[in-house]
């Protein structure tokens, strides 16, 4: 379940990180002094990123349906203002970790839309050469470094690009994304205490939309939530309503802020729910359907665009630009992709080594 009206974000963290933690969660930290109140070219630029997620993921569903994409895929809809939020607020050379339900963090991280697509159709041209598929997106000068398919195992990753930062001074911040399931493996707590030990500029983004594969939060977890965990670590965990544009705005701005001035990590907890079953083609019956019902009627996209245009930060007009330039942007990708050649067999060869093999 989502955090109660009213409560957008809630924290627990130890008494060493109280300010912190009042600075997350307080109504107050949005009043334009505080630095903390999104432009209305951030808003517009969320809404776009998260437009972009829901179109890729309905057209890719479809192509595949089609029978023209053969992949293993992992549908992020319903959670696409965590990866917008997270994505506005840090700097284009910082860097992401994410995991096989990554295709929303690819695209607001801003992986192009031709190399994404190549990708996922196995062609040459993708951002992989086609080899990586869906689960294994890497695209560096987007700041994407790693998606990897071991649920968890980007947390100590994202570990070692902090440490590097940290070691060249070269201001970046890593965020790792994972799902709740992560949080309950060995990985989580060792990747959490050892960024916490030597402060490392590492933003930890649970993405808990309730089902870990098929199993509910409730049955595979005794605490009743991940942010708490963050006490154990001595660091500030937050739990955020990951539907919620701009609490998830400033909780991720005022992470990622804290990273980057040395001050270590946070654990961001962001609440929201998936609206297809963990894989394509799982019919997710294991979800009652009143509750899944009530979450698809919560949509976060209709609802910040309807937003938007109420506290006329942006027009119809505008909005629908903006939907006809995605729209046009990824029919050009999925023509570019479907075009594109199969890799050479030699390539199975190369990547591999340091050294190539000579064939």
């Amino acid at each position: 379940m989502l955090p109660p009206a009213g409560a957008s974000v809630t924290t627990c963290v130890t008494e060493s990180h109280k300010q912190e933690a009042e600075l997350l969660a307080s109504p107050d930290a949005v009043d334009s002094g505080t630095g903390l109140e999104p432009s209305a070219e951030q808003l517009v630029e969320m809404y776009r990123k998260m437009v972009l997620i829901k179109m890729c993921d309905e057209r890719i569903r479809a192509t595949m349906r089609a029978g023209k994409i053969a992949a293993p895929y992992y549908s992020p809809r319903g959670q696409e203002v965590i990866s917008a939020a997270v994505a506005v607020s840090l700097n284009p050379d910082d860097y992401m970790v994410t995991i096989y339900r990554g295709i929303h963090d690819h695209l607001a991280k801003g992986v192009p839309l031709r190399d994404l697509w190549a990708e996922y159709a196995g062609r040459v041209t993708g951002s992989c050469k086609g080899k990586g598929g869906p689960m294994h997106i890497t695209h560096p000068a987007s700041g994407v470094m790693i998606t990897t398919g071991i649920v968890g195992s980007g947390i100590p990753i994202a570990n070692g690009f902090g440490w590097a930062s940290q070691v060249k001074g070269d201001g970046k911040v890593t965020v790792t994304n994972f799902g709740d399931g992560a949080s309950n493996i060995g990985a989580f707590h060792e990747g959490l205490n050892m960024a916490s030990l030597w402060k490392l500029p590492v933003v930890f983004v649970c993405q808990n939309n309730r089902y870990a594969e098929h199993t509910s939060f409730e049955k595979g977890t005794s605490s009743p939530n991940v942010a708490c965990r963050a006490a154990s670590y001595a660091m500030p965990g937050v739990q955020v309503d990951g539907n919620d544009p701009v609490a998830m705005w400033k909780v991720a701005k005022t992470a990622v802020d804290r990273a980057r001035a040395g001050e270590g990590p946070t654990l961001i907890e962001a609440m929201t729910f998936r609206f297809q079953g963990h894989n394509y083609g799982d019919p997710s019956e294991y979800i009652p359907a009143q509750e899944m019902e009530a979450a698809m009627a919560r949509d976060p996209v209709p609802a910040f665009r309807a937003d938007l245009i109420a506290r006329k930060v942006a027009s119809e007009a505008s909005i629908e630009a903006i939907e006809a330039r995605v729209t046009a942007d990824i029919t050009d990708a999925v023509e570019f992709a479907l075009g594109s050649a199969w890799p050479d067999p030699v390539e199975l060869g190369r990547d591999v080594y340091k050294n190539e093999i000579k064939q």
